[in-house]
């Protein structure tokens, strides 16, 4: 597959060049392998414009999409752009927002990345995730931290006035939650012993992490599960059907994973993970989900996204993300 191609040369190339992992800033003189695109799988009227998947993403939502120096970057137009190969399209990536319906109805994209499973879908046919999510505790990689059951208040960093800070509120009580303006300093008070735990949602908590250099692993689910998924009109069954598909096909691969550890320094798996039930109701009014209903911390990462992803993946995503 001529994704799969580009990412296993890219990575060798990057290997042999620095020493280090594909997608690491300063690795500068690897050079890229372009193969040329297959046979398009899906033309008009299933997709807009032939030869072309035109995919959209919302900036706001880092690490899944960002504003790069130059481009839109992120975990889904990495995702999309595979999906594309997979397909023998090019790919343009376009943000449109909170409101991929609109865009879907309006014909102005294809597809759109970074759907919730969890939310209403009326309109609008949801692919399998292809990254799972929802609020969970973070401890020290390493530190044999088990699921807080209580009988200890624990003590559990999260953003201020966020979902996650009302998750820890309403598990544990007000006196467990160390509230923080920032994820950045969230981790690096779990990194320093001055808290048990972090609580965020999984993806941009790794992302955040990651970015930290600090090894974490997830405890335990503070909400239901959810996940990530791509969005095709509910009337295009075509294109229902080569989009699940493309994405069968790099998950089975390994794409999905490699993209994964790209962005979040490893891969994401809740499946078993243990969920606390609630023990209190919340007392703090600040502590709420965000209006928009935005997954949990964005704000905090969403500036990251836009320096630190766009140099430590300025190689990929330039071929991921341009026409």
């Amino acid at each position: 597959m001529r994704h799969l191609r580009k990412l296993s040369a890219f990575i060798i190339s990057g290997i042999l060049a620095c020493g280090f992992a594909f997608g690491l800033a300063g690795c500068s003189s690897a050079e890229e392998y372009e193969p040329a695109l297959g046979d398009p799988q899906v033309t008009p009227p299933t997709i807009g414009e032939a030869g072309k998947l035109r995919v959209g993403v919302n900036t706001e939502k880092s690490p899944l999409a960002g504003r790069g120096s130059q481009s839109i970057i992120g975990i889904d137009v990495d995702i999309a752009a595979a999906i594309a190969d997979e397909l023998g399209l090019s790919l343009t990536v376009e943000d449109v927002g909170t409101d991929g319906q609109e865009a879907l109805d309006e014909g102005t994209v294809d597809i759109v990345m970074g759907q919730e499973k969890a939310e209403d879908a009326d309109g609008m046919w949801l692919s399998d995730q292809y990254l799972p999510t929802g609020v969970v505790l973070f401890a020290k990689e390493g530190s044999g931290a088990e699921m807080p059951t209580g009988a200890v208040t624990p003590r559990i960093a999260a953003q201020i006035s966020s979902k996650s800070a009302w998750a820890v509120t309403n598990a544990f009580g007000e006196d467990a939650l160390e509230s923080t303006n920032d994820l950045a300093t969230a981790f690096a008070d779990l990194s320093k012993g001055n808290v048990d735990f972090v609580a965020s949602d999984a993806v941009i908590g790794m992302y955040a992490a990651n970015l930290q250099d600090v090894p974490v692993e997830i405890v335990c689910l503070m909400d239901t599960a959810s996940g990530y998924c791509v969005g095709v009109s509910s009337t295009n069954k075509d294109l229902q059907d080569a989009i699940a598909q493309a994405l069968s096909t790099i998950t089975g691969n390994g794409i999905v994973g490699v993209i994964e550890d790209k962005w979040l320094g490893g891969t994401i798996s809740l499946d078993g993970v243990p969920k606390v039930e609630a023990k209190a109701q919340a007392q703090d009014s600040n502590a709420e989900e965000p209006a928009d209903g935005e997954s949990d911390d964005a704000d905090s990462s969403s500036s990251s996204a836009s320096s630190s992803s766009s140099s430590s993946s300025s190689s990929s995503s330039s071929s991921t993300s341009s026409n």
